[in-house]
């Protein structure tokens, strides 16, 4: 009886979203990619698994890339849009109505919740739908959105708006558009790619994140100059182009080209018989006509109550509640806590002071590699989490005390806060939630992988909308106070994987017990 409602529930839902996206979902089935019809020679007869996995990495990173680059125009305009602040140099710092009077960081952080707090809740929605309609085109959809999203608000430049709810107004929806992004490339990338060094692969992959980062603050800051309607525009037809190149080319699953999962679930192979081969050239009508002839539960959506119960999908979640709220704090404010502070007794400019702020992104890029590869190596991805928060708790407090002495000293600190701080924000975001999202319990279930990744990354989006807010508030009471809220943040966001790191290290003691006992008896 219960499996039965639970159907019916699921049948619903998935009715009620057909609903609001016709365009999308008139198949389960996702087309092939335009661009396999136009160049013909990328099909599986002239190509290898390894190749298309390679291809499917590189165009999610460059389609997550450029949603990040999109997103990092907000902190390098900050310094300009901001109060003003007393400086060395000949420059003359006037700001931007409504951001440039006494409460203007306020407005800045409320901004920053505007954008957040409609991104965490479209996180929930979009993981939802996710499950339940094509991929590639929902992803295109946001990344079609969140373009032209960032190219209005920087038009408020050019027709001289000072409207805050003009604002804001574009910050809730480009919120929506760019909560698409996530749940789509790591339920895609779920697709391709086996259990077996997942964290190293997607350690590799989320580097996107921060490379993002960097080429939206190289981009925004080297075109400020111009005006800073110029650093919005530029980021926003870029993920408009790769939005190109991901609707032409990616492909969602495996199954689409003619590959198939073995039963192991740990390899994929690919059947070169003729059948598949015109399985491949028919149109999708016939392949949706093969799926409903499956009878295979583990297809249907899992629901969102249901994904919350999963084993560790609920710590994971308010760890990087916790987690983010400190990744998104460094994004956002950054380069203005750089700008307004004197480094070796010098204040930087607004381009210097946005080219410096990527250091923290390029050690995040090492340490989402370096947290990925460790937790493969010891199979222990809380274990490895709560490392390396507790290693940051003292690497921010020297970037605090001792970031100001020089331009070295600056760099380096800068660079292992990133490391550190970013490395738990990537791994969690990537292979712990593929890892939840295809556990054993749920049989492997890829449908339920998008829905999954939506509850862990939507609850971080929770924190990471109330970091930078939090930020504009206590900086006014000085900067000591919003470090201390960030290392507050990080002890929190480790006490949650406690009792998962406890059973993670009970697992480990335990094969080592068995493997002595083994050798032992041999």
């Amino acid at each position: 009886m219960k499996d039965f409602i639970v159907k019916r529930i699921s049948d619903f839902e998935d009715r009620k979203f057909e609903n609001l996206f016709p365009f999308i979902m008139r198949s389960n089935t996702p087309s092939l990619a335009p661009g396999f019809t136009l160049f013909p020679s990328l099909k599986p007869l002239h190509t290898t698994l390894f190749f298309h996995q390679i291809f499917v990495l590189i165009l999610t990173f460059l389609a997550y890339a450029s949603f990040h680059a999109s997103r990092k125009p907000p902190s390098i305009v900050k310094s300009v849009l901001g109060p003003t602040v007393q400086t060395n140099s000949t420059s003359n710092d006037t700001g931007w109505a409504p951001f440039n009077g006494p409460e203007g960081t306020h407005r800045l952080g409320e901004l920053d919740l505007a954008f957040l707090t409609s991104y965490a809740i479209g996180m929930y929605f979009a993981g939802h739908v996710g499950d339940r309609i094509d991929l590639r085109l929902f992803l295109v959809f946001g990344m079609m959105g969140s373009g032209i999203l960032t190219i209005i608000f920087g038009f408020g430049y050019w027709f001289d708006v000072h409207l805050l709810g003009y604002f804001i107004g574009v910050q809730v929806i480009c919120g929506v558009f760019q909560s698409i992004g996530w749940p789509c490339v790591v339920s895609v990338v779920g697709n391709w790619f086996g259990k077996e060094k997942r964290g190293l692969i997607m350690g590799v992959w989320t580097s996107h994140t921060s490379v993002g980062n960097i080429i939206g603050s190289v981009v925004a800051s080297g075109v400020l100059e111009f005006g800073w309607g110029w650093s919005f525009l530029v980021p926003g037809i870029l993920i408009i182009v790769v939005g190109i190149l991901v609707f032409c080319f990616l492909v969602v699953s495996p199954d689409d080209l003619g590959f198939e999962m073995m039963a192991s679930g740990k390899e994929i192979e690919m059947s070169l018989g003729e059948e598949n081969v015109a399985n491949l050239e028919k149109a999708e009508s016939e392949e949706a006509g093969l799926l409903e002839n499956k009878d295979s539960d583990s297809l249907a959506a899992i629901g969102f109550l249901e994904a919350w119960r999963l084993p560790g999908v609920a710590p994971f979640s308010f760890c990087l509640f916790f987690s983010k709220l400190v990744a998104y704090t460094f994004l956002y404010w950054l380069p203005f806590y750089i700008r307004h502070t004197a480094i070796a007794g010098v204040h930087l400019s607004h381009k210097t002071a946005g080219i410096l702020s990527t250091i923290f992104d390029i050690g995040g890029v090492l340490g989402g590699v370096l947290a990925g590869f460790i937790s493969d190596v010891i199979d222990a991805r809380a274990v490895t989490s709560v490392t390396f928060l507790l290693l940051s708790i003292p690497a921010l407090i020297l970037y605090r005390i001792y970031g100001s002495v020089s331009m070295v000293t600056n760099i380096g600190l800068m660079f292992i806060s990133g490391l550190l701080v970013n490395g738990p924000y990537s791994l969690i975001t990537t292979a712990v939630a593929a890892d939840l999202g295809t556990q054993d319990l749920i049989k492997g279930n890829s449908r339920a992988l998008a829905t999954v990744t939506a509850i862990i990354d939507g609850t971080g989006s929770v924190g990471a909308a109330l970091g930078p807010l939090l930020a504009g508030y206590v900086s006014t009471r000085g900067w000591n106070s919003v470090f201390l809220m960030l290392i507050f943040a990080i002890f929190f966001a480790s006490i949650f994987l406690v009792c998962v790191a406890k059973t993670e290290i009970g697992r480990m003691v335990s094969k080592e017990k068995e493997l002595g006992s083994s050798v032992t008896a041999s």
